[in-house]
């Protein structure tokens, strides 16, 4: 769990405003908020937007914020997706406390309360098949149909649903649904699904049950149960808050919980479905559901995202009513923000190309001080060796450079960091490609700067070649090219440079001996943070985001 202090959010929105007017109007004593996922997947970053929010709630106010899992449906549910989930909230800086709750936890009482409706002339048991239900349900601008079996008695329905209870009955042979009105504008009130037949293990209640309560049963009596006093949502559940309040007063439910919909996290070059990332992943677009490119917060956590830069990120897009497109260059900037200020840094070549400095004696080195932060004394220097065999960037060179630029190329001198001016005197080549640089250093420049004055118009990162050390360097971009991806055909819409795994790349030998996890700056290059696929033979690193937002460019070119 992250130690670090989290920030309550600043400023108001429209719920804030709803809850302190309920407080003020002495409504509730205390504020109950929930964050309710299914465990059917791993989180994703507009998860996070919903677990700021609730949890930030319950730290505002006087008050707490429970996290349920709403695991009504063991077929897509796994226990690796609710741990991953709790793990998501703690890294995010949020703790439950002891108020843990699954609406698997309500099953009997769920199931009592169904036979209620059935007792009340509420509920009845359809033998129509799915396809039957969902043809017989109308449209937007037609009523639907009412089933052959809506008029059952009470007892042959509470015989038939004690009968599914049993497991008498195979998969899909019948449904409980609710009885209000299959003419009814709002397509939700036309008679919903109660309970399905599902013969499958539960990850928490084994095979006790054969049958199973639908989301939208279970989701709003589970807020009454717990006492949730604000159930805050997402849009798309809006035409959904006619059935909760149905069920709230046709049930003897503890509470009356009140739904309130805010807009959903939408971003560019992002696909948050969860049907897409589920597919991504089985379909192998991607390693995983932590893969860097996923916009998870398992994901996002693996690529060295602080928490604090999603905290921030969530804050400034805030809260609202309507449904918009975030650009995803803001998240970016919160986290390179962050990064900025929190990053240590070091020196990594991606792309190395090998230097000989001719006149720096042989078999002798020294070591240079570095500083750790350019804004930050206190995270102190490190040591780096200098000695006659280095390493640069090949894009730091050029045989022949056009007029501005500035960095190595023959004849001109350069400034590398920390160490001395050197001046390119010599190219080495192998069937045409460049292979190695000779070079001279100016010994009286030891530090970066000339006693005579002179300048240089380039500071070139680089790397000893004796003690640095080989590492694969993975540069991760954008996973989709398009903007605005198509969820229907997302396949298309993959940007084929998501990826680019540089094996032959050079880091510092106290970066390669570290165990931190901790993202730093690798100079000139971007944010960088140690990959779990990383060994002490084999250091991994994965780029977290660049310097400057260069993607965005190139798209744009075309």
């Amino acid at each position: 769990m992250s130690t670090e202090p989290v920030a309550t959010e600043g400023g108001r929105d429209f719920i804030r405003d709803i809850i302190q007017a309920d407080l003020d109007q002495g409504k509730y004593k205390e504020i109950v908020t929930r964050f309710p996922p299914e465990p059917n997947g791993y989180l994703h970053i507009g998860h996070a937007k919903s677990i700021a929010l609730n949890f930030g709630i319950a730290q505002e106010f006087p008050g707490r914020c429970h996290l349920r899992f709403d695991d009504t449906n063991p077929v897509k549910e796994e226990q690796e997706y609710i741990d991953s989930i709790q793990a998501d909230v703690h890294w995010l800086g949020y703790d439950w406390g002891k108020n843990l709750f699954y609406a698997s936890d309500y099953f009997d009482r769920l199931y009592e309360w169904a036979e209620k409706l059935i007792r009340d002339g509420l509920a009845y048991v359809d033998d129509q098949s799915q396809e039957e239900i969902r043809t017989s349900r109308g449209t937007l601008t037609e009523p639907g149909k009412n089933s052959p079996f809506r008029d059952r008695s009470v007892n042959e329905n509470l015989d038939l649903f004690r009968r599914m209870k049993a497991g008498e009955f195979p998969n899909g042979a019948r449904v409980l649904r609710a009885k209000i009105d299959m003419s009814a504008g709002n397509i939700n009130l036309r008679d919903p699904v109660l309970y399905r037949i599902l013969h499958a293990h539960h990850p928490r209640t084994g095979t006790k049950w054969s049958i199973y309560p639908s989301y939208d049963y279970a989701h709003g009596q589970s807020d009454a149960i717990e006492g949730i006093t604000h159930s805050i949502c997402t849009l798309e559940f809006e035409d959904h808050r006619p059935l909760y309040d149905w069920f709230i007063e046709k049930l003897p439910v503890p509470s009356t919980p009140h739904q309130y919909e805010m807009a959903r996290l939408n971003l560019t070059y992002t696909l948050l479905s969860k049907r897409v990332l589920t597919q991504l992943v089985r379909d192998g677009h991607v390693a995983g559901w932590d893969d860097p490119r996923m916009p998870t917060i398992a994901g996002m956590r693996r690529r060295g995202v602080p928490p604090a830069a999603l905290r921030e990120f969530v804050k400034r897009i805030g809260v609202a009513k309507a449904n918009s497109v975030v650009d995803v260059g803001m998240l970016e900037f919160c986290i390179r923000e962050e990064l900025n200020r929190t990053a240590q840094r070091r020196m990594a070549v991606l792309k190395p190309l090998k230097v000989v400095i001719e006149n720096y004696p042989e078999g002798q080195s020294e070591e240079l001080e570095a500083i750790n932060h350019p804004d930050d004394p206190s995270a102190g220097t490190r040591k780096i060796n200098f000695g006659r065999e280095l390493y640069i960037e090949q894009d730091d060179f050029m045989e022949n450079p056009p007029k501005k630029f500035f960095r190595l190329s023959p004849g001109n001198e350069v400034r590398l960091r920390y160490a001395y001016f050197v001046k390119c005197t010599g190219v080495i080549k192998n069937e045409g490609e460049v292979v190695e640089l000779r070079c001279t250093y100016d010994p009286a420049t030891k530090g970066g700067n000339a006693p005579d004055g002179r300048k240089v118009k380039a500071t070139m990162h680089w790397l000893p070649a004796a003690t640095s050390v080989p590492a694969e360097i993975r540069v991760y971009n954008q996973l989709f090219a398009n903007p605005s991806p198509d969820a229907s055909n997302f396949a298309a819409d993959l940007n084929p440079n998501s990826l680019e795994i540089l094996s032959d790349a050079r880091v510092e030998a106290s970066v390669a001996e570290s165990n931190s996890t901790e993202p730093m700056q690798f100079e000139r290059q971007g944010y960088f943070v140690r990959d779990k696929d990383s060994t002490p033979a084999r250091p991994v690193f994965s780029r977290t985001i660049g310097l400057r937002d260069t993607f965005a460019k190139e798209v744009a070119k075309g």
